[in-house]
């Protein structure tokens, strides 16, 4: 008994590794990936400001007309670099100007929201402040020293670095130093939206297969309940 206890310790202690809480707490995401209006949006935000660094070779452009945008709107809205609405979502830049601008190669989105979770995304993309020791002059308290400039400055605004001492411990925070285009709460629903075409663009079927999943539990029910009464109806005379 005691065996099975400690193999099913170790077995789980990997889990419990990878749950571990990050060393700042991280916001909850609104994420609803049924809200295409949320989506549209984020997807205007991913072409223009991520794109031009960050791949999404798992997405092609044509895709978004499950989001409710037709082919026209896709080439008009997402598509500036020539390219045709069947193709991938590629960025111009090569891994080797991504290594010399930045320090290390662009990582390609299409699945960063599963493999960093939406709240910390969310967390991440709201967590940058002023710091002149860093080569891009910003870094981020959920990422530190992140290669990453921060490239939506202008809406947000400028945060600081604030440390106080609380009960003996460093309590970090940001302060908003200089505003930015968007408010607090606009600049929120800006980064949610580009999160959520995150999450999105992680799985773009997940909707079709939640929904085609509850199809066949509901059919696979329904079959029990008629297997289970053809079952008694057929031994009702043997027993």
């Amino acid at each position: 008994m005691k065996l099975r206890t400690y193999l099913f310790i170790l077995c789980m202690a990997p889990l419990a590794i990878f749950a571990a809480p990050p060393g700042m707490p991280l916001d909850k995401a609104p994420i609803d990936t049924k809200d295409n209006a949320s989506l549209q949006r984020g997807a205007e935000t991913f072409v223009n400001y991520c794109l031009t660094c960050h791949a999404a070779s798992y997405m092609r452009y044509n895709r978004h007309r499950d989001i409710g945008l037709d082919e026209p709107t896709v080439l008009d809205k997402l598509v500036f670099t020539g390219q045709k609405a069947g193709d991938l979502m590629l960025t111009a830049m090569s891994e080797k100007e991504g290594e010399e601008w930045f320090g290390v190669v662009p990582p390609d989105l299409s699945v960063i929201a599963r493999s960093r979770g939406a709240d910390w995304l969310y967390t991440y993309l709201r967590a940058f402040y002023r710091d002149s020791t860093t080569v891009p002059g910003w870094n981020n308290l959920v990422f530190d020293r992140a290669a990453m400039p921060h490239v939506l400055y202008e809406l947000q605004g400028e945060q600081k670095l604030v440390v106080n001492i609380v009960d003996g411990k460093e309590i970090e925070s940001l302060e908003l130093e200089k505003p930015g285009k968007l408010s607090v709460s606009e600049y929120d629903q800006y980064v949610a939206d580009l999160v959520n075409y995150l999450v999105y663009l992680g799985e773009p079927a997940a909707n079709d297969r939640k929904r085609i999943g509850m199809y066949v539990l509901i059919f696979l029910f329904g079959f029990l309940a008629l297997s289970i009464a053809l079952k008694r109806e057929y031994w009702r005379d043997i027993h």
